[in-house]
């Protein structure tokens, strides 16, 4: 908006009187019309005058009158998210993450092992009529023996030196040492591992360390956070964070059938060294031990759940073994597609009609199924009365039994229904390895 000068033409809207002189009077009476325009002007400066502070005073009105809505920075930050996993900042300047770290970080621990191998040559080159003719041409100059050397991770569960980690991490070591968080340095000793669940225990000689706080894996939902810590590719104290993925995830479908344990699976990061460091709940609990990843993936890791590692802990620690119930049998969960497959075989003679249940289709020799007279082809449909209806299933109802207990089997042969009583035997040590 522009302000009227001595020269411009009053302004029709702010002066409409004005108006009403015909432009013949401006020429009869020259000053008649200075004199109206003088006063059209000022009336012009007095108008805009009011307008300027009546626009002031109505934003200062409407400051004064609006209130704030600004956060003060000196005040503390109060969530208003409920307590749970949807909660990231538990107040100014922090998170659970970083508190869960500080927490449980002191107490985890790098695990440094080597162990010697011997290097087996082919029996032809100690043979004495090849060192006649060639000497000690062809033959290796490789030394006889070479250091192997990993690294991974574990935690303190016991603050006079119990170390829990994963069993293929000190697997055949001859030499484990443990470094903490400050610095120190322990010679480790293996007081037991467990091949079939990977799960070692490690005791080294100290007191008073610090130790970590364990949850209860049971309870975990999918969509919980999730926290791992450990020593990835060599970096010491790395944190990774995501969330739980799914329970009760199979060996069979985490590719490691060879395993007895239901895993936790999660997307927070899971590198080569993380075997054998905690998994963490937001509250920072250990719920699980870091122990596998698919080759080739992203964001699929694995965790063995703390219940089942606490369990097999405590019975290396009082045995220095753990002893698991089995039966002898491969076996897979029937289905339309398998049962087709079998039946037109002509070379499995046999016929099964069941819908469901689990198929038989090995025994190992001189195991407990081979004694009492179990055949491949039969279809587990009951044990203990308990309907069946998939192969883990099966593993899961022997896993919770006990070495001589009696287990009472419903079986399928050829339409015809067999009871059969078995008594699990423990599984072959030369197996497991």
């Amino acid at each position: 908006m522009t302000i009227p000068g001595p020269n411009s033409e009053p302004s029709p809207w702010l002066n409409p009187g004005d108006n009403d002189v015909d432009t013949a009077d401006f020429r009869l009476a020259p000053q008649l019309a200075k004199s109206d325009r003088t006063k059209g002007l000022w009336r012009q400066i007095i108008a805009y005058g009011l307008l300027t502070l009546a626009s002031v005073g109505a934003i200062f009105l409407a400051y004064r009158a609006a209130p704030s809505r600004a956060v003060s920075l000196a005040e503390p930050l109060i969530s208003q998210a409920p307590s749970g996993t949807n909660r990231l900042f538990v107040g100014q300047g922090a998170n659970f993450i970083a508190a869960a770290v500080e927490k449980v970080g002191p107490a985890v621990v790098r695990i440094d092992s080597s162990r010697t191998v011997t290097q087996q040559l082919p029996s032809v080159f100690n043979d004495p009529l090849f060192r006649e003719f060639f000497g000690d041409f062809g033959v290796p100059n490789a030394p006889p023996t070479r250091v192997e050397r990993g690294t991974g991770s574990g935690f303190v569960i016991d603050a006079d030196g119990i170390i829990l980690t994963n069993a293929h991490v000190v697997t055949g070591a001859d030499e484990v040492v443990v470094t903490l968080k400050d610095g120190r340095e322990f010679r480790g000793e293996v007081l037991g591992q467990d091949p079939l669940t990977d799960v070692a225990v490690i005791r080294v000689d100290a007191t008073g360390l610090p130790i970590v706080s364990l949850g209860d894996s049971d309870q975990l939902r999918p969509g919980e956070w999730a926290i791992a810590i450990g020593n990835p590719l060599g970096l010491d104290n790395t944190v990774t964070a995501g969330i739980i993925s799914a329970t009760g995830r199979s060996s069979a479908q985490v590719r490691v059938p060879d395993k007895r344990v239901n895993f936790i699976q999660t997307d927070a990061a899971i590198n080569p060294g993380n075997s054998g460091g905690p998994l963490l709940n937001e509250r920072g609990e250990v719920i699980g031990m870091n122990t596998a990843i698919i080759g080739g993936a992203q964001g699929l890791g694995f965790a063995i759940p703390i219940n089942t590692a606490q369990e097999i802990a405590q019975q290396l620690i009082a045995t220095g073994q753990v002893e698991h119930p089995y039966l002898g049998v491969q076996m897979r969960t029937l289905t339309p597609e398998l049962r087709r497959f079998i039946n037109e075989d002509p070379r499995s003679n046999l016929q099964i009609q069941e819908d469901q249940g689990v198929v038989v289709l090995g025994i190992i020799r001189n195991s407990p199924a081979a004694r009492v007279g179990i055949r491949p082809g039969d279809v587990i449909r009951q044990i203990d009365g308990q309907a069946i209806t998939d192969a883990e299933q099966v593993q899961r109802i022997v896993q919770a039994s006990s070495v001589g207990e009696t287990l009472q089997l419903e079986l399928s042969r050829n339409g015809q229904v067999i009871d059969i009583a078995v008594q699990p035997d423990a599984f072959p040590e030369q197996a497991r390895r």
